[in-house]
């Protein structure tokens, strides 16, 4: 993505809104796959999802295979599966409640994982408040399902799956190598549901255009800016903003989808995001770059 006499603006721009930049991103992409459910199956948008970066990281990366182990390749086949299951889960939680709940929800899992092991109580306490903004959207059920909360529970387990094998990966593959396998990985365990169930809707070259854009949106633009902003911010800072994605997620919701909430759930959104920012404050950070 690098362009002529453009290497001095890049520098130029702050790493902090980089950061925010990928965030605007991965929920614009989500908000614009959600337009199109009614059309076209969250299954056949992630998988294009999928092979929209799959190609991009792969022809950026072009990793090496030869003189890996049998460990090596496990390590990324789990790390491609709990990436692949996480996209997945979380586009089937899109289609039945609010991008802002199913996001607020997700969270709790790479917080979960982020004061696990703990020995304080005031780490403690940070998961104990975002279990209680996980109860407060009990008292309103607007748009709110059993499926969808399942699906994006689901989506935070597989998340906290990826945060852990990412280092692993990363500790047996050089750069962006095991990402890129995973994406491949990740894209061949949904073929057999976008192509065999829905590959009647990859016809549609409108379906396969908005598929490829919510890739980069969702994908490619977000890993790049934030790959570019840990040059310069260290990891803790990188979690304090990555904080803000379930409240990105709701503006996202209302102002593409009209999703309006409840205050309530605003609330609940709330206790989630100060209990991610508390935890990273006290020296646990949330996730490396994730393409959510």
């Amino acid at each position: 993505m690098t362009r002529t006499n453009s290497s001095a603006p890049v520098r130029s721009v702050s790493p902090v809104w980089l950061v925010l930049v990928g965030i605007a991103s991965v929920q614009l992409g989500a908000s614009v796959a959600k337009s199109l459910f009614d059309e076209v199956s969250p299954s056949t948008i992630v998988w294009l999802r999928l092979v929209t970066s799959a190609l991009v990281l792969v022809a950026v990366a072009r990793p090496a295979l030869r003189g890996k182990t049998r460990q090596d390749w496990l390590v990324v086949l789990g790390y491609g599966a709990s990436l692949g299951c996480m996209n997945w889960a979380i586009y089937q939680s899109f289609q039945r409640i609010p991008l802002g709940l199913a996001v607020t929800i997700e969270f709790v899992g790479p917080l979960t994982l982020a004061v696990l092991g703990s020995r304080r109580l005031r780490d403690l306490a940070w998961v104990g408040l975002a279990g209680i903004g996980v109860l407060l959207l009990g008292f309103e059920r607007t748009d709110l399902d059993l499926a969808g909360v399942a699906y994006a529970v689901l989506a935070g387990a597989a998340w906290a799956a990826y945060i852990l094998l990412s280092a692993e990966t990363g500790a047996r593959w050089r750069g962006l190598d095991g990402l890129a396998v995973a994406s491949v990985v990740a894209t061949l365990l949904l073929s057999p549901v976008a192509l065999g169930r829905y590959g009647d809707q990859l016809a549609d070259l409108h379906v396969v255009a908005i598929g490829a854009l919510v890739g980069l949106l969702s994908s490619v633009v977000p890993y790049t800016c934030e790959l570019v902003a840990l040059r310069s911010i260290s990891p803790s800072v990188f979690s304090v903003l990555m904080s803000l994605e379930p409240a990105a997620a709701a503006l996202a919701g209302i102002l593409v989808l009209g999703e309006l909430l409840a205050p309530v759930q605003w609330l609940a959104m709330t206790c989630v995001v100060v209990a991610s920012v508390g935890a990273t404050r006290s020296g646990r950070t949330l996730a490396d770059p994730v393409p959510d």
